[in-house]
């Protein structure tokens, strides 16, 4: 498929998911201000993040089901608007459990609008450079923290958090619901009678449920689901990892962001690594490097060392996330690939979710965060083997039935 449209549908992911995930994971930014004006706990405001990742799991497997039946435009649209609604509602909210469902019910639930379809959309735009297109796509995530958290900061100084929140909201508004109207289904999908993605030539023919209990999926998922197991604790407790080692509080959150900036080239080059050594074998040695890294951090102390390893597991962790979608439209074709996307985020969320737990829980009862990185790491090494359980792909050998 060599149409030149296909990188403007890119472009428009990248700034969906950007916008999206950036307001989403904005809370941090709001989490003191919000807590000193309202005096709501910072437990109850950091719930919500909570209620983001359940949530955005549920939705985005609902939302992908979807995409395969109407397209990615209302999809999207739909998405658009509930997440500037959402953000407005939360930043008028009186009381926490409004604040609540308001951030951590209908944001994790717009936000999901756009990931699995957007990268669905993706795939069934290029049959060259896939890899890459997807890569491209997710990095709206990493530039998310250098572009949306630090516009919510300056907000909050200006003005206050509520304003700052209700202005996130109507830039929301102002960007996506223009941007949705690039967005465009492939030639082949546009002329379908029923406006729905059309299968691809090499569709395997499963159904949904064939396909969710098929090997490619088992592994796929679980693999997809320890990867994020692996990696979300040690990204979230970092910077506090980072202080207990000696390191000064601005420069440990400096790791982070050398995290984030690190993801953006991994991306690029899992990407085209992908496309040129084929996913799988990218897929397993990626993961591998994760674990070792994530085990790398017990023996640094200084801040040189934290940039170091920063720099390998930004790039590897944002560049192995992309695969699973690449992995995912070579199995299982277009027909139903928003549904099987929807259902592996779905997973790669809930492992998501475990991260930040366990580490504060292993943190209060040891006052050491050794164990999460132990753990994180063994985790990680098994996200590796079982990717290498990974049946051959289509291009290779007939997809294996259920």
């Amino acid at each position: 498929m060599n149409h030149s449209y296909r990188w403007v549908i890119v472009a428009a992911g990248a700034l969906m998911t950007c916008v999206a995930l950036g307001a989403m994971f904005s809370l941090a930014i709001f989490l003191e201000p919000m807590s000193l004006d309202t005096n709501w706990s910072r437990t109850g405001i950091s719930s919500a993040m909570t209620l983001n990742f359940l949530v955005m799991g549920l939705g985005g497997f609902a939302w992908g089901a979807i995409y395969d039946r109407v397209g990615a435009r209302p999809v999207v649209l739909a998405g658009a608007v509930l997440l500037g609604l959402s953000l407005v509602v939360a930043s008028r909210a009186t009381s926490l459990i409004v604040f609540q469902l308001s951030y951590g019910v209908i944001v994790g639930l717009a936000a999901s609008a756009f990931f699995a379809p957007m990268i669905a959309l993706t795939t069934a735009w290029f049959d060259t450079n896939r890899s890459l297109a997807v890569s491209l796509v997710s990095a709206g995530m990493g530039v998310a923290p250098m572009t949306i958290s630090p516009f919510a900061r300056w907000l909050i100084t200006a003005y206050d958090w509520r304003t700052a929140m209700f202005d996130i909201g109507v830039m929301a508004w102002l960007l996506l619901l223009p941007t949705v109207f690039l967005v465009r289904q492939p030639p082949a999908a546009v002329a379908a009678s029923d406006g729905a993605p059309a299968p691809a030539a090499d569709d395997p023919g499963m159904s949904v449920g064939q396909a969710l209990r098929s090997p490619q999926f088992i592994v796929l998922g679980l693999t997809f689901f320890a990867c994020c197991a692996a990696h979300s604790g040690p990204i979230f407790h970092m910077v506090s990892y980072a202080m207990s080692c000696g390191v000064a509080p601005m420069a440990a959150v400096s790791i982070y962001s050398v995290e984030g900036l690190a993801g953006l080239g991994g991306r690029v080059l899992y990407g085209v690594l992908g496309d040129r050594l084929g996913v799988k074998p990218v897929l397993v040695t990626g993961l591998a490097i994760q674990g070792l890294v994530i085990a790398a951090y017990l023996t640094v102390g200084q801040l040189e060392q934290f940039y170091l390893l920063a720099v390998i597991f930004g790039a590897t962790y944002g560049g192995v996330m992309p695969l699973y979608a690449v992995l995912a439209r070579e199995y299982f074709g277009l027909r139903i690939i928003g549904t099987i996307l929807g259902a592996a985020t779905m997973l790669s969320s809930l492992g998501m979710s475990l991260g930040p737990l366990a580490g504060g829980m292993i943190y209060d009862a040891t006052a050491s965060y050794h164990w999460l990185f132990i753990g994180s790491a063994l985790i990680g090494l098994g996200a590796a083997g079982i990717a290498i359980a990974f049946p051959p792909q289509p291009s290779r050998q007939k997809l294996q039935m259920a």
